[in-house]
């Protein structure tokens, strides 16, 4: 049977030709790889627009949010969908679209070498109103490298926030129990590791022995 994609068909092959060698994984047959560092992801979409073509968003998830679905918790670049009018004019456009990819990859894990690296980054961004993740993530990150004062700080940002939709509910009772624990570096760690082997088991990924450090 003939291929009724062209696009995925073009664009998984100039993604191989990219991410393959950085040991990125592609999703089934989708237009997301990944780049599985343990308690968190690179995540790459080669992403659809209205019609035949794709774009490009790169960013990292932290699986500390425990969901069935891949997510953008930082972004490192989106680019706007390249439109298919022939495979000749677009599998050019897919090979640049890949090498994009690959090299924002690449800054990602230079960005987020090891946790104290991705304490700092979290805890330094300026409040940013109406990013609610961004303090759970930023109080998370610093009660795991020992730093309670700044997570209790950052957990009562979140908890201070109207409460609009159930799983803002949720996610301040997470808060809250983590404002609790937050000054035992052990809990939190014990608490940080429960959620992201259920996440990883949500998201169809093999078990690790995570180090979270």
């Amino acid at each position: 049977m003939a291929d009724r994609s062209p696009v995925l068909r073009i664009t998984t092959s100039a993604a191989r030709q990219s991410l393959n060698p950085l040991g990125l994984a592609q999703r089934g047959r989708s237009r997301l790889w990944i780049d599985d560092h343990g308690w968190w992801l690179g995540v790459v979409e080669f992403t659809p627009p209205r019609t035949a073509g794709s774009g490009l968003h790169v960013g990292a998830m932290w699986l500390w949010h425990d969901v069935d679905h891949l997510a953008f918790h930082v972004d490192a670049v989106r680019v706007s969908p390249e439109p298919f009018r022939t495979e000749d004019q677009f599998t050019p456009l897919a090979l640049e679209l890949s090498r994009q990819a690959a090299a924002n990859v690449t800054a990602l894990r230079e960005k987020f070498p090891a946790l104290p690296d991705v304490a700092r980054y979290l805890t330094s961004r300026p409040v940013r109103r109406g990013f609610f993740w961004d303090s759970f993530d930023a109080g998370i990150a610093a009660a795991l490298v020992g730093d309670p004062e700044t997570a209790r700080d950052q957990f009562e940002r979140v908890l201070r926030e109207a409460p609009l939709a159930p799983w803002m509910v949720e996610a301040q009772e997470k808060a809250r129990e983590l404002h609790a624990i937050a000054p035992d570096r052990d809990a939190v760690t014990a608490w940080v590791t429960r959620a992201v082997d259920s996440c990883r088991s949500k998201l169809g990924l093999d078990p690790v022995a995570l180090a979270i450090s």
